[in-house]
């Protein structure tokens, strides 16, 4: 990028998509406390979603073809329904920090996921110190959590929040390969909204769902947070700073992510901020940070 305003708007987006993505979490944490977490994500997708694909549109762009839309709703499927509908119930039984740790481990299972199924990734000294720090990271901030592994919720939550992380990852090593030329904000617009039907069909046919009506102020807050901080703006910056930066550099904001949603929750809902859940999530991000070095290289 030669321009130096533009690069600096980009750094600047990443900036910004690494604060606002880190609040998310306790924001799903509050919603979930007014409906359940399949509508949180169905209305928030929907929306979200709705919003996008409507201002195309409106700028009358062509619909996708059967090819993008096919790759579109794979794509909605699994990085959408899958791990954001996983990530929002598994804060209904653990802290939003620590699902904010948990998620973030999705690039261990990219290099776990390459190397044992895929066999397109290498595991070089870099990628396997990444991988031990990674998950040993990851033990150390369970540590204040002993306890509450014996609480059925608690590891339903963990679970949750690992098929979410692996989800992502998933969709993460099926989506690298070239796709056809379509607007990223488009594209974007499109799996949420499919995912925002998907979610909120679902949640319906589980019986996962309250009245309209009864949600109150506090659950259309967060809400309404969700979907235009998180949905809108957050997803727009990252476009862009994807647009105009190596995705090296911007996955800078995987790194601040838990440590804003770690801050976020001790600070608005007491989820504790012990030495343990510090020092662990400063070692899993280590591991994450060697694991992706470890990429480069190869």
């Amino acid at each position: 990028m030669n321009n130096p305003s533009e690069k600096n708007s980009a750094l600047f987006a990443v900036g910004v998509v690494s604060i606002l993505w880190g609040t998310t979490w306790m924001a799903s944490k509050i919603a979930v406390r007014s409906m359940p977490a399949l509508q949180v994500s169905g209305m928030r997708h929907l929306i979200g979603g709705s919003l996008y694909v409507g201002y195309f549109f409106f700028k009358k762009f062509p619909f996708p073809t059967k090819e993008q839309f096919i790759r579109i709703f794979w794509v909605s499927l699994i990085m959408f329904v899958l791990c954001n509908g996983f990530s929002v119930m598994s804060v209904q039984y653990i802290p939003s920090g620590l699902a904010a740790v948990v998620g973030a481990m999705s690039p261990l299972w990219v290099a776990l996921l390459g190397l044992l199924i895929f066999r397109d990734t290498k595991l070089s000294r870099i990628t396997t110190a990444g991988l031990l720090l990674g998950f040993g990271g990851v033990l150390i901030t369970f540590y204040d959590y002993i306890e509450e592994l014996a609480n059925t919720n608690f590891i339903l939550g963990v679970i949750y929040g690992l098929i979410a992380s692996i989800t992502w990852a998933l969709g993460t090593l099926l989506t690298v390969k070239d796709s056809k030329k379509l607007d990223p904000y488009y594209s974007m617009g499109w799996q949420m909204f499919l995912s925002g039907i998907m979610l909120s069909l679902f949640s319906f046919a589980t019986n996962q769902h309250v009245p309209i009506s009864s949600i109150g102020t506090e659950g259309w807050l967060s809400l309404t947070y969700l979907i235009v901080v998180g949905s809108v703006i957050a997803f727009m910056a990252f476009i862009y700073a994807l647009k105009r930066l190596p995705a090296t550099q911007v996955s800078i904001h995987s790194y601040i992510n838990p440590l804003v949603a770690i801050i976020i929750g001790d600070l608005m809902m007491h989820e504790g901020l012990t030495a343990y859940l510090v020092i662990g999530t400063i070692v899993t991000l280590l591991g994450v940070y060697l694991v992706n070095r470890g990429f480069k290289k190869v």
